[in-house]
């Protein structure tokens, strides 16, 4: 099944305070620190790029003279943020930056910040939820609450299924180059079923769903991990577009028409959008 989770929207919309996937939220307030700032905007910069990249590309993207972006590029090598290739005239992260990556993910932020969204949704709609992140051709699940009087799911925190069966991988797939898709179902030997008939078993067919996902905003599966439960599931992107995460809820498939499905997505898309508010 896929994940879910996240406070109901106060209308139609996603609700006060929440920004875009990719762009940063912004403020009218001068920057107390704008030297600190500039180094942030340095380092950001070349940790989005898929290659190094020199000085100039640098200066020209932040709109930063030339001088300025030399000094916070040596002080960032001098750190270890960033790595110097002199033959290529170019910089790219180094293994501090490395370090910090792996700080991150021990400090479980996503399991943490999704915690309390997931909680929301579930209480808002009173069925369970889940929160999964995306591994290969996996989703693991890292967060989940039941609704009371709901039974129990597959679910659990830590467990493992095939991303192109479940609503919160396939959100989460919608969102991945379409050459990225290939290396991870590279034949059709990838696509394990867990019940017989259910489920794509081709790179074609799993494609015409990560379309229909895109075009939609989330993702649903039916009858594909459990007979006779649905999960509808939306992708949290960070702001260079890439997934991060999936909130889905699950449900007794037999109880829902289109109508409330839909009220559904809207609850899951909401609760994607506030945690990438807060990534």
């Amino acid at each position: 099944m896929s994940t879910p989770g996240t406070t109901p929207p106060p209308g139609p919309d996603a609700g006060p305070g929440l920004t875009s996937a990719t762009e940063p939220a912004r403020s009218d307030t001068p920057p107390k620190s704008p030297a600190a700032e500039r180094v942030l905007d340095v380092l950001g910069y070349v940790s989005r790029r898929r290659s190094p990249v020199g000085a100039q590309t640098v200066a020209a993207a932040l709109g930063l003279p030339r001088s300025t972006v030399y000094q916070l590029l040596t002080a960032l090598v001098r750190r270890g943020y960033l790595v110097h290739f002199p033959e290529e005239k170019t910089f790219g992260l180094g293994l501090a930056a490395f370090e910090l990556s792996m700080a991150y993910a021990r400090q479980e932020p996503i399991a943490r910040a999704s915690r309390p969204i997931l909680e929301r949704l579930v209480d808002a709609v009173g069925e369970s939820g889940h929160v999964a992140v995306l591994r290969g051709s996996d989703v693991v699940y890292v967060n989940e609450e039941r609704a009371k009087g709901r039974p129990s799911l597959v679910t659990d925190v830590g467990v493992r299924l095939p991303a192109h069966l479940t609503a919160t991988g396939r959100s989460m797939l919608a969102a991945l180059p379409a050459a990225q898709i290939r290396a991870v179902f590279p034949s059709s030997s990838s696509f394990e079923r867990r019940i017989p008939g259910a489920g794509p078993e081709s790179l074609r067919e799993l494609r015409a769903l990560l379309s229909e996902a895109a075009e939609r905003g989330c993702a649903v599966e039916e009858g594909e991990v459990t007979e006779g439960f649905a999960s509808i599931a939306a992708a949290a992107l960070d702001r260079v577009g890439m997934p991060v995460a999936s909130f889905a809820v699950t449900f007794v498939a037999h109880r829902y028409d289109d109508d409330a499905r839909e009220r559904l997505a809207t609850r899951v898309q909401a609760a994607a959008r506030e945690l990438e508010s807060r990534m």
